[in-house]
């Protein structure tokens, strides 16, 4: 199969069941959002493995990849299309893991009382900015559902997997005993 299709050349692309839409639709931008933060994970696992590793971190990191496909999936697919029935939707089961990873990884981190610098080591860092693609991924898929009809765990997954990787980048600090940077208010700034 040949990677290049030409079919997407001007500006279109197909939804899974035929449907053709622009490349500028809300639901692609909500699910090729869903991608980026895919991509972004894929960069904190090799920092992972860059930084010596940790196994069960990047275990992790490989199930919410598995589950962004499944979302990207999800959202790539019209809720009244006939082929909706093949998809693997996003559902509470998803959110609830995700909630229970949060518990697992804040038990881990140290209690948060200020805002704080993105930063640290690389992988934390990437997992920052993973956070705010996930946030803009939300923002997407509401967009999208003043549109269309929209699986609506889609948006509170996003929700709980945003405040899941601000968890694990601050718990990957933690591991590699980085202090974090506290944000000082304008007048309290050193």
């Amino acid at each position: 199969m040949k990677l290049y299709t030409r079919t997407g050349d001007a500006g279109q692309t197909g939804l899974y069941g035929a449907d053709r839409v622009s490349k500028a639709h809300p639901r692609v931008e909500a699910y090729g959002t869903v991608d980026e933060v895919n991509s972004v994970l894929g960069l904190v696992r090799a920092h992972l493995h860059a930084q010596g590793g940790d196994d069960a971190m990047d275990a992790d990191l490989a199930y919410l990849q598995n589950a962004l496909f499944d979302l990207g999936a999800d959202l790539a697919t019209r809720t009244e299309s006939p082929y909706a029935k093949n998809v693997a939707r996003i559902d509470a089961d998803d959110v609830q893991h995700l909630e229970q990873l949060i518990d697992q990884y804040q038990a881990g981190a140290p209690e948060l009382k200020q805002f704080i610098h993105p930063g640290g080591t690389p992988a934390s860092a990437a997992l920052q900015v993973a956070r705010a693609v996930a946030r803009r991924a939300e923002r997407e898929v509401i967009r999208l559902a003043h549109e269309e009809d929209v699986n609506a765990h889609a948006q509170v997954y996003l929700n709980r997997l945003s405040d899941l990787l601000f968890i694990m980048a601050r718990a990957a600090n933690a591991r590699a005993g980085i202090r974090e940077e506290e944000w000082h208010v304008k007048g309290r700034r050193a």
